[in-house]
C-alpha cells in the first residue's frame, strides 16, 4: 500500500511538472527538477518569484533521517523541538520517517519544512524536494564528519577486503553514501568491485547492517561509523565483538536543510534559532560531543560527496530516485519480515 500511494504521487507529480517546459522562464535549472530553479547557481533552489507561494505554516514539522529507529531521535531531539517552538512562537512537531524516500517526498509535498538528511540523499532532497542545506552538528571551529567502515566480526577469518569476495555484504540502501555509493566508488580500487565480486543486499539501515553483522546474517557491511560508535555507547552492541577492515577519510554528517519556499522572515528565525542553540549535554552524548548546528553549504561542503556520486556513476535525478527508492522500501520490507519471524 506505501508503494501504490508512492507510485501515484510519482505519477501525479510528473503530470503537474510537464507544462513546465513549455512556460520556462528559469535562465539556469542545473540538476534540480522543473518546479525549481538556480538562477544563482549556487546548486539549491531559489525562493519562489511569486510571493503568493511562500509558506508561513502555523506548524514546523521537523524530522531527522532514519539511520536508526525514529523514536530514539524523536527523544533525543526534543530538547531542541522545544527550543525552536519557544524560539518561533510556533507550534513544532517530529515526524517520524522510516526511510530516506519518504522523508524526501514529505518535503518535496510540502508535509515538511525542516529535517535532517543523511549525508548521500543530500543531493536527491535539494534536487528533488527543493530542500536548502544550512547546517551540519559540529563544534566551535569545524563540523562533524564521519568515516565509512567496512565491519566484520572481531571473531571471522577475513582479515582483509579482497576476502570478502562471494560473501554476505550488506549495503544499506541505494540512495545512502556510507552505506552504498562510496563503497562503489571506494572498494573496486582495492580490489572488491560490489555486485560483482559480491552480491549487495540491502539492509535498509545502518543499524540493521551492523546489527545483522552481529548476529551473523551478514559477513560484513559497510556503514557510518558515527552510527556505529552511537550504538556501541548505548550497549546495543560491543564495539569489541567487530573488526574494522576498511576506514575511508571523513564525509559531512547528515545535513539540515529547509524547504526552499519557507516564508523569508520565518526562514531567517528559523535560521537564528537553529545557530544560537546549544545542545544540552544529553543531545553532546548522542552525538559525539557536538554542541551546535555549523553552518554549511550545499555547493562547497557537499562537493566531496558530489564526486563520489560521480565516481560511482550516480545521477541524483527523479528516475535514480524512482529506483533507489524501490530497492530502499523491498529491503524494508524483508528486514521487517525476517524481524516478525525472529
Amino acid at each position: 500500500m506505501h508503494r501504490l500511494r508512492f507510485l501515484l504521487s510519482s505519477a501525479l507529480f510528473a503530470l503537474a511538472c510537464a507544462p513546465t517546459f513549455a512556460q520556462d522562464a528559469c535562465k539556469n535549472r542545473g540538476d534540480l527538477d522543473p518546479q525549481y530553479c538556480d538562477e544563482n547557481k549556487d546548486l539549491v533552489a531559489d525562493p519562489p518569484k511569486d510571493v503568493k507561494k511562500f509558506k508561513n505554516p502555523a506548524t514546523i514539522v521537523f524530522t531527522y533521517t532514519p539511520v536508526e529507529d525514529p523514536a530514539v531521535y524523536e527523544k533525543v531531539f526534543k530538547p531542541f523541538t522545544d527550543h525552536l517552538a519557544q524560539c518561533t512562537g510556533k507550534r513544532v512537531v517530529f515526524y517520524q520517517v522510516q526511510s530516506n524516500a519518504a522523508e524526501i517526498e514529505a518535503m518535496r509535498s510540502g508535509r515538511l519544512h525542516v529535517g535532517g538528511f543523511s549525508t548521500g540523499p543530500t543531493a536527491f532532497a535539494v534536487n528533488l524536494a527543493g530542500a536548502v542545506p544550512f547546517a551540519v552538528k559540529g563544534y566551535a571551529d569545524h563540523f562533524q564528519g564521519y568515516q565509512l567502515w567496512l565491519i566484520v566480526k572481531k571473531d571471522s577469518p577475513f582479515q582483509k577486503i579482497t576476502d570478502l569476495k562471494g560473501k554476505r555484504v550488506a549495503h544499506t540502501s541505494a540512495s545512502s553514501n556510507s552505506g552504498n555509493l562510496a563503497p562503489r566508488a571506494l572498494f573496486p580500487p582495492l580490489g572488491l568491485v560490489p555486485d560483482q565480486d559480491y552480491k549487495v543486499l540491502y539492509s535498509g539501515k545502518h543499524d540493521q547492517s551492523i546489527l545483522g553483522v552481529n548476529t551473523g546474517d551478514y559477513d560484513a557491511a559497510p556503514i557510518a561509523s558515527d552510527v556505529f560508535e552511537r550504538m556501541a555507547r548505548r550497549g546495543t552492541v560491543k564495539e569489541g565483538d567487530f573488526r574494522v577492515l576498511y576506514k575511508s577519510q571523513t564525509f559531512p554528517t547528515s545535513s539540515f536543510a529547509y524547504a526552499h519556499d519557507l516564508e523569508p522572515a520565518l526562514r531567517d528565525k528559523m535560521l537564528k534559532c537553529f545557530y544560537d542553540y546549544r545542545f544540552p549535554p544529553e543531545m553532546q552524548s548522542a552525538f559525539e560531543g557536538a554542541d551546535r548546528f555549523f553552518p554549511v553549504t550545499f555547493q562547497k561542503d557537499w562537493e566531496v560527496v558530489r564526486k563520489v556520486d560521480e565516481s560511482a556513476g550516480e545521477k541524483k535525478d527523479r528516475g535514480a530516485f524512482e529506483k533507489e527508492s524501490a530497492k530502499e522500501e523491498a529491503a524494508r520490507k524483508k528486514a521487517a519480515e525476517a524481524k516478525a519471524k525472529k
